[in-house]
């Protein structure tokens, strides 16, 4: 009896899938590559790399690099391809109680279109819902992409999110128990994943802004709203049920009277919010607007310092509508948390601005694509040149 050793098909099926997603991720990390550098940043053999690569080429997936114009050796040039992040998109979405904010970003994260409009206050759950959807379509529209364009969307909103994608707000509450994903669906196909706002914001530190070289991270939201997004071993901590960091639901910290601290009647510009407003004075030096921005810390530490005590975080992230008054906000907190703290961890103010949060739902929406890859439909092959 004849015996047969060897790989099964369908073994031989799956190699080649998992070998297919090493090559397109390592393009996608890092492009344009050489096929020999392909090889050694993969661990496969130089002809399995070249295969895949005619194979991922022809699906729309990567295509050739120009060559370097200079400092080129004798010889036939060695074939540098890339991934074709142009090849689809992926949207990052902030809205909360007085603003929405819409960035529009190819695969490699590039962020190619924005958009951004203060809410009116007093709006309800169910308006805000109609104008997100109106605004992503009209968006989409302007960008001359259709539905089927948008590979993953990512929500960042005010309040708890549980693992059904369901809201719990206090910002918002006509939005608790909302499944905000289920309602946008309705218009995009693509994955879409709702999470909460700070917890976006700790994962843009971690991708492009202040925490990049930490793991262990504590991004507190400061200004009349405090709530804190944590990262532990570089990894989002949500928490069992996505409550974690939820500093403002607990009364005996004193948060609310911290919030009530900001209360200032300083001169605004035009267009200028009060939190800008006292930011500024305090950049230039006013020395009433110091006096608001210390009350409003000290009243404030104490339920920093328990998130330092229960954490102890490598690094403290301030970010949020008070991150604009910049350097002077590290020092002020240091000396308020000294007294209650053990130690005071390294602290260091937001540079991602207003868009911060909306950047973290595009790194959100990015990592659903990055699951998926390569089983997805494959993308637009690119045109000819004519």
């Amino acid at each position: 009896m004849a015996v047969h050793h060897g790989v099964r098909g369908h073994d031989l099926t799956a190699l080649r899938g998992l070998n297919t997603a090493v090559v397109l991720r390592a393009l996608r990390r890092e492009s344009p590559q050489t096929v020999s550098a392909l090889a050694t940043s993969t661990g496969l053999s130089r002809p399995t790399v070249e295969v895949l690569v005619e194979e991922l080429a022809a699906q729309g997936w990567i295509a050739d690099a120009d060559a370097p114009a200079a400092g080129r050796a004798p010889g036939r040039p060695a074939r540098r391809v890339r991934f074709r992040a142009e090849a689809g998109h992926v949207v990052g979405v902030d809205i909360g109680r007085e603003k929405l904010v819409l960035l529009l970003a190819r695969l490699d994260g590039e962020v190619v279109a924005r958009h951004r409009e203060e809410l009116p206050a007093r709006s309800t759950g169910a308006e805000r819902v109609a104008l997100l959807r109106g605004r992503l379509r009209r968006f989409l529209t302007d960008q001359r992409l259709g539905p089927d364009d948008v590979w993953s969307v990512g929500v960042g909103v005010p309040g708890m999110v549980d693992d059904t994608g369901r809201i719990v707000s206090v910002v918002v509450p006509e939005w608790t128990d909302l499944d905000l994903g289920r309602r946008l669906a309705e218009d995009l196909s693509c994955r879409i994943l709702v999470e909460n706002d700070v917890n976006l914001a700790v994962l843009a530190e971690h991708w492009r802004g202040a925490a990049v070289l930490a793991d262990d991270v504590a991004c507190v939201l400061v200004g009349r709203r405090i709530s804190c997004g944590l990262m532990i071993d570089g990894r989002l901590h949500r928490g069992r049920r996505g409550g974690a960091g939820e500093l403002g639901i607990l009364p005996q910290l004193g948060l609310e009277a911290a919030a009530r601290a900001l209360d200032w009647d300083g001169q605004r510009r035009a267009g200028e919010s009060g939190s800008d407003a006292l930011a500024r004075a305090v950049r230039d030096g006013d020395a009433e607007a110091l006096g608001v921005l210390d009350r409003y810390l000290a009243k404030a530490a104490p339920g920093i310092a328990a998130l330092v005590l229960a954490l102890d975080p490598e690094l403290l992230v301030l970010s949020g509508a008070l991150a604009p008054v910049g350097a002077p906000l590290g020092p002020l907190l240091t000396e308020h948390l000294r007294p209650l703290t053990l130690h005071v961890p390294r602290i260091a103010v937001s540079t991602l601005g207003r868009e911060g949060v909306a950047l973290g739902a595009v790194r959100h929406a990015l990592d659903a694509v990055e699951a998926a890859l390569p089983h997805r439909p494959a993308p637009a092959r690119p045109r000819a040149p004519h």
